[in-house]
C-alpha cells in the first residue's frame, strides 16, 4: 500500500469481521503519568489555510496524551522502541551542528548511569533502614534494653561485661517483659512473656494490614508476580507509585516483626522498583517512554535482590533469569552498576553490625566427599516435592480466599493467622526466633565455644557438655550426639511441619510477604536434620569401607551446616524454579565458594522434580490466578492450530468494528468510541473493500477528537475525519475536516489466515505485540490480540480461558 494512502474507494468486498480488545471492566485513571484530557491544548493546534476549510494536523509528539496508555492495557513495544530510535537519531544529528546540542547529547547518554546511581543509593538506604527497624521490633516482642529502648537484644548485650560464651545472649541490661514487672511469681514468667509476645505480634500485624487496606492496597504480597507482568509490558498504574513505596516500606517492617512466616526479600524487589519508577519521572527519556522505563525496572529488580541478600551478582542474574522480559546488553551493565552501588550503600549502613555484607556468613571450609552427592540429591528431591506441594496448596488456598467470603475479611484473616503463628511458635525455640536467625543458626558449624543445643556432643567417656570440648583430641567420640542435640532434633522436626503448613496460609495475605526466607528455612531445617543423621551414621560406622576415608581422629566427618545450606537452596529452587541465579545468590549469601557443586546438584535436581509435577513456579501460578496477560517465554506452544482458528470475529460474532480512511464524520467516530470498549480500531479503505490501511489506538483517537472540538473553530459533528493526506473534495461552506493521519500506524503487524499459531505466539513473545491483524490478499479478515492467544493457550491446556481478565 502506498504511504500516502488511498484517496478513493476502488476495492469492493463484503467481508465482515471481529471485535477487538474488551476493556469494559477497566477504570481509566489519568491521575498518574497520563496528562488529563481537559488541559488547554490550543498552542499545539496547527491550522492550515483559512478557517472554513482548514485541516487539523495532530502530531504525535506535540499533543499531550497521544502515545500514552490506559490502565490495565499492554504497551506497544514496537512503537516505543521506534520512538526512542527517532529521538536518539534527532539528538545525534543536532549534536553535529551545535555545541549546546552536543552537551545535551552527552548528558542524555549519561542520564541512564546517573539514574542507576540514584536507584542504588535510595534502595540501599531504604533496605538498611528496614533491616535495622525489623531487627529491633522483632526483639521488642520479647523484652527491652534498659540502656536505651532503641537497642535490639544483640546490640544491648555487646557492651556488657557480664556476658559469657555459654550465655552470650543474656545480660543484665536486657530485661524480658516479665522481669520488668515486680511481683511476678516464677511460675507465671513464661505465661506473661508468652502473652506479651502474642500481643506485640497482633499489634504489628494489625497495623500492617490496616495501613495496606487504607492507603495502598497494592502494597500487599510479594510484588514479584506483578513486577514480572509489568516488565512484560502491562500497565498497572499506582503499583509502583509513591504511596505504595511509603506504605510497603513501613508495613514490611511491621509484617516481618510480627513473627509471621514471611520474608522481606521479595517485597524489597517491589520497593526497589518503586524507587526506580519515581526517579524515572525526573528524566524525560524514561518518563515518556514505557519501554525505556522497563529497562530501568529490570535493573531495579537486580538492585532489590542485591540489598535483600547482599548478593549483587546474584541480583543481576535473578533479574535476567526470573523477572525480566526484555534485557538488552546495556541493561546488564547498568544492572550490575546499580546493584554495586546498592550493595556499597547497604555495607556503609552496616545493618547487621558484623561489618559484612552477607546475611548468613559461614566460617567452615571443610571439604565435602564425593559420595555426599547422594544425600545432596536427596535434598534436591525433597526441595522439588516441597515446591510442588507448596505451589499447589497455596494456589488452592488463594483461590478459596478469592472465591469465598474469606476474601472479604482480610483484617480478620491476618489477625487469626498471626494469633495461631504466635501461639504455636513461642513454646519452641526454633519457631520463636525469626526465620533469618533460624537459618543463621542452622547454617552455623559447631566451634569450641558454641553453646547451641545443635552443638551438644559428648566424648567417649560419656560426659556431656554444651560444646565441642577438649575431648575432640581423644578421637571420633567428640562428635557423638548428646541429649540436648536429640532434643533439638525433635524440636526441629516440629518446626519443619509447622513452617511447611503455616507458610501456605501466610503467603498471599494482605500484608507484604516474601517467600525466599520461609522457603529457605524449610530447606535448612530438613538439611540440618539430614546432616546430623549422616554425621552420626558416619561416626558410628567409621570403620566401614564407605566411611573410612571420611573420618579421621580429631577431624569432623561431615559438616551438618553444609546440608542446611544445600537444603535451603533446594527448597527455594523448588518453589521459584531458579537455577543459575539461585546458586550464585547462595554462595554470595554464605561466602561458601567451595560448595558450588553441591548447590548446583541440589538446585538442578529440585527443578527437575518440581517441573515433573508442575511446570509453573509460584510467581507464574499467581500471575495465572490473577488473570494477568503474561506470555511465559519458557512455555512451549506445541499445538497445530492456525491463525484462523484463533482470530476474531467468530462466525456467531458481530462484524469487526473498523474505521474508514475517509467518509466518516466526527459524530460517527465518536459514536463508535462510545458504543464499544475496544482498545483500538483497524482503518480500511472502505466498508465494502475492507482493504487494510493501518491501525489506530482508541486513546489516541479520543484525545485527538477532543482536542479538535475544543480548540479548532468550525469543527462540528458533521466534520469529516480523514486518515489520509489527500483531502476529499468538499462542498462550499462545508465544515473543516479533522486530519488524523499522524496518529495512524501505517505498518501494523499482519499474518495470513494460514500462519501457524506457533509462529504467531513467537511473534507476540519476541516483539511484545498488543495485537496482530489477520489479512488475506490485502483484505482485513480479523484480529488476534494478546488476550486471544492467552485464552487459546489456556483452552489447549484444559484450563478455563475466561480466567484471563485483562488485555
Amino acid at each position: 500500500m502506498d504511504n500516502g494512502g488511498f484517496c478513493n474507494d476502488n476495492y469492493h468486498s463484503g467481508s465482515s469481521d471481529d471485535e477487538l480488545v474488551d476493556i469494559s471492566d477497566v477504570t481509566v485513571n489519568f491521575s498518574e503519568d497520563v496528562p488529563p484530557l481537559d488541559r488547554d491544548y490550543s498552542p499545539y493546534v496547527n491550522v492550515l489555510g483559512n478557517k472554513a476549510h482548514s485541516l487539523i494536523d495532530l502530531m504525535d509528539d506535540t499533543v499531550p496524551g497521544i502515545g500514552t496508555y490506559e490502565d490495565f492495557n499492554t504497551i506497544d513495544w514496537v512503537r516505543e522502541k521506534s520512538k526512542d530510535r527517532d529521538r536518539h537519531r534527532e539528538i545525534t544529528n543536532k549534536s553535529k551542528h551545535s555545541t549546546v546540542a552536543l552537551l545535551f547529547s552527552i548528558s542524555d547518554a549519561f542520564s541512564g548511569w546517573l539514574l542507576m546511581l540514584l536507584i542504588g543509593l535510595m534502595s540501599g538506604a531504604l533496605a538498611g533502614g528496614i533491616d535495622i527497624a525489623a531487627h529491633w521490633m522483632t526483639d521488642l516482642k520479647e523484652g527491652v534494653c534498659l540502656n536505651g529502648f532503641w537497642f535490639n537484644h544483640e546490640h544491648c548485650c555487646w557492651a556488657s561485661n557480664e556476658t559469657t560464651f555459654q550465655e552470650r545472649d543474656k545480660c543484665p541490661q536486657w530485661k524480658s517483659w516479665a522481669e520488668l514487672m515486680d511481683g511476678v511469681s516464677e511460675g507465671r514468667v513464661n505465661v506473661l512473656n508468652h502473652f506479651m509476645y502474642v500481643s506485640w505480634a497482633l499489634l504489628f500485624a494489625f497495623l500492617a494490614v490496616i495501613l495496606v487496606r487504607a492507603f495502598a492496597p497494592y502494597a500487599c504480597g510479594s510484588g514479584i508476580p506483578e513486577i514480572k507482568t509489568i516488565l512484560s509490558g502491562f500497565i498497572i498504574r499506582g503499583y509502583l507509585g509513591k504511596w505504595t513505596l511509603i506504605i510497603k516500606t513501613i508495613t514490611l517492617v511491621l509484617a516481618v516483626s510480627s513473627g509471621l512466616s514471611l520474608g522481606k526479600e521479595g517485597p524489597l524487589v517491589h520497593v526497589a522498583c518503586c524507587c526506580a519508577n519515581i526517579l524515572c519521572h525526573f528524566f524525560t527519556k524514561y518518563r515518556r517512554n514505557e519501554a525505556k522505563k522497563r529497562e530501568v525496572l529490570s535493573a531495579a529488580s537486580a538492585v532489590g535482590v542485591s540489598v535483600a541478600f547482599g548478593a549483587p551478582i546474584g541480583g543481576v542474574l535473578f533479574s535476567l533469569e526470573e523477572v525480566s522480559y526484555y534485557f538488552p546488553l546495556k541493561t546488564l551493565w547498568r544492572s550490575f552498576f546499580a546493584a554495586l552501588v546498592a550493595a556499597f550503600t547497604l555495607r556503609s549502613i552496616n545493618p547487621f553490625g558484623n561489618s559484612r555484607l552477607v546475611l548468613f556468613y559461614v566460617e567452615f571450609h571443610t571439604p565435602w566427599h564425593l559420595l555426599e552427592l547422594i544425600p545432596f540429591v536427596l535434598l534436591g528431591i525433597f526441595g522439588g516435592l516441597w515446591g510442588a506441594f507448596f505451589i499447589h496448596a497455596n494456589i488452592a488456598w488463594c483461590r478459596l480466599r478469592k472465591n469465598t467470603r474469606l476474601g472479604h475479611y482480610p483484617v480478620i484473616e491476618v489477625l487469626v493467622v498471626t494469633l495461631l503463628t504466635a501461639l504455636l511458635a513461642f513454646p519452641i525455640e526454633y519457631t520463636r526466633m525469626s526465620s533469618s536467625e533460624l537459618i543463621s543458626e542452622l547454617f552455623n558449624d559447631c566451634g569450641l565455644l558454641d553453646s547451641s543445643k545443635l552443638c551438644d556432643y559428648t566424648g567417649n567417656s560419656g560426659s556431656t557438655s554444651g560444646s565441642v570440648n577438649a575431648t575432640a583430641a581423644n578421637g571420633l567420640g567428640a562428635r557423638l550426639a548428646g541429649p540436648k542435640l536429640y532434643t533439638a532434633m525433635w524440636q526441629l522436626a516440629l518446626a519443619l511441619v509447622f513452617k511447611m503448613f503455616i507458610t501456605v496460609a501466610t503467603f498471599g495475605m494482605k500484608v507484604p510477604s516474601g517467600l525466599f526466607i520461609p522457603s529457605m528455612a524449610v530447606g535448612a531445617i530438613a538439611g540440618r536434620l539430614l546432616g546430623v543423621g549422616m554425621e552420626q551414621l558416619a561416626v558410628h560406622n567409621h570403620e566401614r569401607d564407605i566411611f573410612r576415608g571420611w573420618c579421621s581422629p580429631g577431624a569432623d566427618c561431615i559438616t551438618p551446616g553444609l546440608y542446611a545450606m544445600v537444603g535451603a537452596a533446594a527448597c527455594l529452587g523448588g518453589v521459584t524454579r531458579m537455577t543459575v541465579s539461585l546458586v550464585v545468590i547462595m554462595f554470595e549469601l554464605t561466602g561458601g565458594l567451595e560448595y558450588i557443586v553441591p548447590l548446583m546438584a541440589a538446585a538442578m535436581t529440585s527443578k527437575w522434580v518440581a517441573d515433573a509435577l508442575s511446570r509453573e513456579s509460584i510467581y507464574e501460578a499467581h500471575i495465572r490466578l490473577n488473570g494477568y496477560p503474561f506470555l511465559e517465554a519458557k512455555e512451549e506452544f506445541r499445538h497445530k492450530t492456525l491463525a484462523t482458528d484463533v482470530m476474531r470475529p467468530r462466525r456467531s460474532d458481530p462484524p469487526l468494528s473498523v474505521l474508514t480512511q475517509s467518509g466518516m464524520t466526527v459524530e460517527e467516530v465518536e459514536r463508535l468510541i462510545a458504543d464499544t470498549t475496544y482498545s483500538g480500531f483497524p482503518v480500511v479503505i472502505s466498508q465494502l473493500s475492507q482493504r487494510l490501511v493501518g491501525f489506530v489506538l482508541r486513546r489516541d483517537l479520543f484525545i485527538s477528537l477532543e482536542n479538535a472540538r475544543r480548540h479548532q473553530d468550525g469543527v462540528v459533528s458533521v466534520s469529516a475525519v480523514l486518515f489520509t493526506e489527500c483531502e476529499s473534495p468538499a462542498s462550499p461552506g462545508a465544515p473543516p475536516a479533522v486530519k488524523l493521519r499522524s496518529i495512524l500506524d501505517l505498518s501494523p503487524f499482519t499474518v495470513t489466515v494460514h500462519t501457524p499459531m506457533e509462529i504467531v505466539v513467537d511473534i507476540f513473545r519476541k516483539l511484545g505485540l498488543r495485537q496482530c491483524l489477520v489479512i488475506q490478499n490485502g483484505r482485513l479478515l480479523g484480529i488476534i490480540t494478546k488476550k486471544d492467544i492467552l485464552k487459546h493457550m489456556a483452552q489447549m491446556a484444559n484450563r478455563d480461558p475466561e480466567s484471563i481478565l485483562f488485555n
